[in-house]
């Protein structure tokens, strides 16, 4: 259930295996094969089964490509991961920076004719499309997984149990979702293969993926307010009554038969539906997934679900920081601060589960920016360094998601210079009143002022949606360069602006914010303006700042926060951990 230390693929395993793959393209007459991080219900984890590219090359991110060919072989990896992928993949696979180099445009320069095959479950109709106009010298033919061919060992698909969100959490009838979604549809049905989005739309959860609790399976919305689950019988042994009459379950291997069967328009997601889904369906009509937009926008029993699981959640961050505060520089190695933060979360009493991997990176491996501490990678936390800590938990009410970096021992000038920018940006959006119709793209740059100011960025978005004791990274919202979603109230963010200097250190500061309503000022013209609630509750390392760098409102705004961190959680504290937060609360 926990954080578990498993060794990273060691990159000689790369060769062998990529050498076995080109024998099964050379027999299936293929000069390429695509080999995605994704499964056939494309969401953003994946079950153990659907590991291929780490199983193929080493790379064991949470998001990327590979592209095999019968000379070359790339990896492709976005800004999160290029430390990683140097450190994980052998040289016999190019790295290459993703999204910037597309993988239409890195193929057309190596294979201008060929057939460059791929699984139609893994691989979405956009992309496919893409694909297909970018590469009109290549035929794409769907195939059969050519890595399963050659994986011996691979694990079983998931079967883990699903069970009924409490209606008190989910806050509406899964029946009234049902009726209200199939009102708004445009087409007859429409086909949903997103796990969470089942999940919400039905108010279960699931445990067919770690960290996320969500069941794998499909599901069509029917215009008449009807439901057909696709998901094995086996699963759904607990649940009792629960679905109700609007809800038909069928097997999963009725799905693709049933699809061909169904008549008028039926609506798929291009983003996230697999071509196979749509060569069963043979015209289908494209739309978003009718539960993203509903699933983002948090009802009240959501919203003060999440709030008390960051109460919650807080302190158990607390105790952990006041523990870690507590240890001598150089005793303490990144995976024994993984457990012990585990360790505070369980206590609880309260945790389903960690919310994702937890990120422990001291010094240099903070750079990293989704470092993932294994026994070969674990070091000690040492005095003068920085310790990247990102974390979060999975409660029945909640999902949190909160990252902190701590001074250990004495800092540099440069990370305290560093960190301020950081923590700049993230008062920044922190304070932000913008007019409703605003998305990510717009709020994304107010992260970003001050690093930009110094010639600094960072490399990934400052964003990401979370969901209601459901996925850690939730769409279609985010806060980023790409987020193009017009941002409303109910919606939760991560506010995370970062700064990482490969090989030394990495800084991270975030915090949960829920979209609210702004109060209206006198003389507004603005029609509706919108604002921020800070969900997290979590003092920032005061260690690490140059208060000569901040301006008197941004002190303001952390003094607050401060303050209203040590009225929350103190009364909750031992003695001695109240005494360590008051002073980690300090007015600066």
């Amino acid at each position: 259930m926990f954080q578990t230390f498993v060794e990273t693929a060691s990159p000689d395993q790369g060769p062998p295996r990529l050498t076995a793959l080109r024998e099964k393209l050379a027999e299936a007459g293929l000069d390429g094969f695509l080999i995605p991080r994704a499964d056939a219900h494309q969401g953003e984890d994946v079950a153990p089964r659907d590991e291929r590219l780490s199983w193929l090359t080493g790379f064991t991110g949470s998001a990327g490509w590979c592209v095999a060919l019968r000379e070359r072989a790339a990896v492709f990896v976005d800004g999160r991961y290029r430390v990683q992928v140097k450190a994980q993949v052998a040289d016999v696979f190019e790295k290459v920076d993703w999204p910037e180099t597309s993988l239409a445009d890195w193929i057309g320069t190596v294979l201008d004719t060929g057939k460059l095959g791929f699984d139609p479950w893994l691989l979405s109709v956009d992309l496919h499309r893409a694909l297909a106009d970018k590469l009109p010298g290549l035929t794409l033919p769907p195939t059969d997984n050519l890595v399963d061919a050659i994986w011996p060992d691979q694990p079983a698909p998931p079967q883990g149990r699903v069970f009924a969100q409490p209606l008190d959490l989910a806050g509406e009838p899964h029946a009234d979702k049902i009726t209200r979604l199939a009102k708004d549809l445009s087409a007859q049905a429409a086909v949903i293969t997103l796990p969470d989005s089942i999940a919400w739309l039905l108010n279960i959860r699931g445990s067919d993926i770690a960290r996320t609790p969500v069941p794998h399976g499909f599901a069509v919305l029917h215009a008449d307010a009807t439901v057909t689950l696709y998901l094995d019988a086996a699963k759904l042994a607990d649940l009792g009554d629960h679905l109700g009459p609007q809800v038909t379950t069928r097997a999963p291997e009725d799905f693709l038969t049933d699809l061909a069967a169904l008549t008028g328009p039926v609506q798929i997601d291009p983003a996230s539906c697999p071509v196979a889904v749509a060569d069963a369906l043979g015209d289908p009509k494209d739309g978003p997934d009718p539960c993203l937009l509903p699933k983002a926008i948090k009802n009240a029993a959501e919203l003060d679900g999440t709030r008390a699981a960051h109460h919650r959640d807080a302190l158990a961050m607390v105790r952990f920081l006041a523990w870690l505060d507590a240890q001598a520089p150089g005793t303490l190695t990144e995976i024994g601060v993984v457990k012990r933060l585990e360790e505070e979360r369980r206590a609880t009493n309260a945790l389903r589960d960690i919310s994702f991997e937890t990120i422990s990176g001291s010094g240099a491996n903070g750079a990293i920016v989704h470092y993932r501490v294994t026994d070969n990678t674990d070091r000690p936390v040492g005095e003068g360094e920085l310790l990247l800590v990102d974390s979060g938990g999975q409660y029945v009410d909640g999902t949190t998601d909160i990252t902190r970096t701590i001074a250990i021992g004495t800092p540099g000038r440069d990370e305290t210079q560093a960190f301020t920018r950081v923590l700049k940006g993230m008062i920044a959006v922190s304070r932000l009143r913008f007019p409703k119709g605003l998305a990510g793209r717009d709020i994304d740059p107010f992260a970003r002022a001050a690093l930009w100011e110094a010639g600094l960025d960072y490399g990934h978005g400052t964003g990401h949606g979370v969901g209601s004791y459901l996925s850690v990274h939730e769409g279609p919202q985010r806060i980023a360069r790409t987020g193009t979603v017009p941002l409303e109230a109910g919606m939760i963010l991560s506010n995370e602006p970062g700064f990482y200097r490969e090989g030394a250190f990495g800084i991270r500061i975030e915090n949960l914010i829920a979209v609210q309503s702004a109060p209206k000022l006198d003389g507004q013209t603005v029609p509706q303006m919108l604002e921020f609630e800070t969900l997290t509750w979590v003092p920032i390392d005061t260690r690490l700042i140059d208060v000569t760098l901040l301006t008197e409102a941004e002190r303001n705004w952390l003094n607050s926060y401060h303050k209203q961190v040590y009225e929350t959680l103190a009364p909750h504290l031992d003695a001695a951990t109240g005494q360590w937060l008051s002073g980690a609360c300090s007015v600066i």
